[in-house]
């Protein structure tokens, strides 16, 4: 079953556990090359921010793709420089994860509620959300889901708007929990250091 897969893989990685400011972080280095971050509250054990990391064809460190957690920052450019920056009105769209849903915030959305409409698109393998007044459209998947090979269910979907920003949650499914629920058992087997130590406890 390709969640067990998805489980062995983690498993088998090579992990180094750090702890820090309240945080749980945990840095995977799999067979392949690629490499995951993530970060968990040490009180309540959920996922603050997973990132991950490709190496390129040539073998160079590629730079961080953010699954779950806040945006990385762009670097801010001087006025004179004439680079272009993304103006702080636009939506702003992320990750942030519940013990037992997906869930997605965008910010800067200042319509009503019914304006929006968040569907499951199956064929696709995707959540859609688009507006009637055609002023935002987006489509993402759940990497999660893909990993593990586990259908969409239309059922698990939901979504909330208030404060001009858009809440859309997909409610975990069980093999997800289960799987959750293993590996957080085996993260706390981790000697995690506090930062400033020599080197940190790798398994």
């Amino acid at each position: 079953m390709a969640v067990q897969s998805w489980i062995q893989t983690l498993k088998s990685s090579r992990k180094t556990a750090l702890i820090h400011d309240g945080k749980r972080k945990i840095h995977y280095l799999f067979t392949d090359g690629k490499e995951m971050a993530e970060e968990y509250d040490l009180k309540t054990d959920e996922l603050i921010e997973r990132k991950w990391r490709n190496k390129s064809t040539l073998g160079a460190q590629g730079q961080w793709q953010v699954e779950v957690g806040e945006p990385l920052a762009n670097p801010v450019a001087s006025v004179d420089s004439g680079v272009m920056k993304e103006h702080c009105s636009n939506p702003v769209f992320m990750r942030r994860d519940t013990k037992s849903s997906f869930q997605w915030r965008i910010r800067n959305l200042p319509y009503p509620k019914d304006v929006f409409s968040v569907l499951v698109d199956p064929s696709d393998r995707c959540i859609v959300i688009k507006t009637s007044n055609k002023k935002y459209y987006k489509k993402f998947s759940i990497p999660d889901l893909e990993r593990s090979q586990l259908p969409f269910d239309c059922s698990a979907l939901s979504f909330t708007h208030a404060n001009n920003t858009l809440i859309v949650s997909y409610k975990k499914p069980k093999e997800i929990l289960t799987l959750e629920q293993e590996l957080l058992k085996e993260l706390k087997k981790l000697k995690g250091t506090g930062e400033g130590d020599a080197d940190c406890k790798t398994q």
